[in-house]
């Protein structure tokens, strides 16, 4: 079994865990196929296996990959989805990081996890994508998101207008700093911190909500996700930003945006135990009241 191992940053403080996770590899025999980034980083700080090879680019990663291995938060997990791309890929997120809603196995269960890797007792859940299209190239290879895609008005420049359609027809002129569209996964990330309803990552929806709006009736909306959603935006300034999941660009205000649903999925492993609920639970410590 071969596994990809990525992540973005080396910190000393959680070497012991590292290890660990590495030493588990080891014992089931696992190969690992680590980020060359990382393993300069790791240089004389950890001990690897021998067999351990290298990859820097997604294009090296062959149907001989088992796993894609995510080692951090949720913002390391995002970018080992623009590695694994359409292979299908199960991607594994060990969360060394803060919150963790999508690297969801923590760093006390490194071993437990490498052990279901093994032995194929885990659960696979397909989580949906977003898909831009736009009449100017943006993201390169990657126009496509996990968590959501979001316009922004530029640094403390005036509020923007965003006209948005669905499916052509105007659902609303947003008047805000700014607007995110957002799959059932990517509910749970920016657009709950802009007051967003929580949505089932198997609803098969969008959430659109509007970022600071200066109309305060306005409130965010659940879309089906079989739908394209369009934006045409004002602005006092000549840029906007764009923002795909942690990636961004500056772009004329005068673009043209579509948004819809992805035709490939992410598949996360999460181990047999874990569920939606339970994450809700413990990421954002429901149940904790004392008077419960």
């Amino acid at each position: 079994m071969k596994v990809a191992i990525y992540s973005r940053v080396y910190e000393s403080s959680q070497q012991q865990y590292i290890q660990q996770f590495f030493d588990e590899l080891q014992k089931e025999k696992i190969q690992p196929v680590l980020f060359s980034d990382y393993k300069d980083q790791t240089a004389n700080q950890l001990s690897l296996p021998d067999n351990t090879e290298t990859f820097s680019h997604h294009s090296q990663l062959n149907g001989e990959i088992d796993f894609f291995i995510s080692l951090g938060g949720d913002g390391t997990l995002l970018d080992a989805v623009t590695l694994v791309r359409d292979k299908a890929t199960p991607v594994v997120g060990i969360n060394f990081g803060r919150l963790g809603f999508l690297a969801s196995i923590g760093r006390d269960e490194v071993v437990e996890a490498v052990k279901a890797l093994a032995r194929r007792s885990y659960v696979l859940d397909r989580r949906s994508l977003i898909h831009l299209d736009s009449n100017v190239p943006l993201f390169n290879e990657v126009p496509y998101g996990l968590n959501e895609f979001a316009i922004h008005k530029r640094d403390i420049a005036p509020m923007i207008k965003i006209h948005t359609y669905i499916n052509g027809e105007l659902l609303n002129t947003y008047w805000a700093d700014g607007l995110t569209l957002s799959t059932p996964t990517g509910s749970t990330g920016y657009s709950l911190s802009c007051g967003g309803p929580v949505v089932f990552p198997d609803s098969r929806s969008f959430v659109l909500t509007p970022i600071a709006p200066h109309n305060l009736i306005v409130r965010p909306i659940v879309i089906p996700d079989n739908t394209i959603v369009s934006f045409e935006v004002e602005s006092r300034t000549d840029e906007i930003i764009c923002a795909l999941d942690s990636r961004r660009e500056w772009v004329n205000k005068n673009v043209l945006l579509a948004v819809r649903k992805e035709n490939f999925y992410i598949n996360l492993v999460r181990l047999n135990e874990n569920n939606f609920l339970q994450t809700l639970r413990n990421k954002l410590s429901w149940g904790l009241d004392k008077r419960n």
